[in-house]
């Protein structure tokens, strides 16, 4: 699983010298649940470099996870209507009450591995804008996280579409980066305030692309 809300591990002083004090003046402390960012206090990733900071962290919004977990509410109630289904249809033999016990068991243990999976598929999809480069952390199947990297001055174009009652109603869309590096194309889905994650993201670009010169 990717690494974060870990506090970067602070290079150690000359004996005698005095802490110099955190630079938290533009930063925000970070929750679990967070889905949108700027400068987040506390956030740290695997391939952090010790000069990179974190601009932006990013989660799909949270209104995403509204169907499946109406569909855990539906999965939930489902077995206790079991018995009423059973005597509505006339099945020409009888199900014995154990078998209902451990179907009703394995019901439950089917539903909490749904719920476990959406939710960590949720909690572990992120996007990381940093002041050198763009990160998409991709987490599936519970052992397999895959890792798209792309260079702030290697970003060729990058634009949002956001359609639908839903999208206009909670501000989320889809950011688009078009790049020059081994991924032609990494996507921000489903994001809060995509235009925000936008200007961000080509003011960084500017900065980087100045430093290169």
């Amino acid at each position: 699983m990717p690494t974060i809300f870990e506090q970067p591990q602070a290079a150690p002083s000359a004996p005698g010298a005095q802490p110099a004090p955190a630079d938290i003046s533009d930063s925000v402390p970070m929750m679990p649940l967070t889905a949108f960012a700027r400068k987040p206090r506390g956030v740290h990733f695997e391939t952090q470099e010790k000069e990179e900071t974190v601009e932006l962290f990013l989660r799909q919004h949270p209104i995403v996870n509204i169907p499946w977990l109406i569909l855990t509410g539906i999965l939930v109630t489902m077995p206790s209507l079991f018995p009423v289904l059973l005597r509505m249809f006339e099945l020409p033999f009888t199900v014995p009450p154990q078998y209902l016990i451990v179907g009703t068991l394995f019901w439950y243990i089917a539903t909490f591995g749904f719920v476990l999976t959406s939710f960590l598929h949720w909690y572990f999809n992120i996007y990381i804008v940093t002041n050198e480069r763009i990160v998409d952390i991709d987490f599936m199947y519970l052992l397999y996280k895959h890792f798209a990297v792309a260079e702030l001055h290697k970003i060729q174009d990058i634009s949002f579409a956001a359609g639908g009652v839903f999208a206009a109603i909670f501000d989320y869309g889809d950011v688009f980066i078009q790049t020059a590096s081994e991924v032609p194309t990494i996507r921000f889905e489903k994001v809060p305030k995509p235009h925000i994650v936008v200007e961000t993201i080509r003011d960084l670009t500017e900065i980087a692309e100045g430093g290169k010169e």
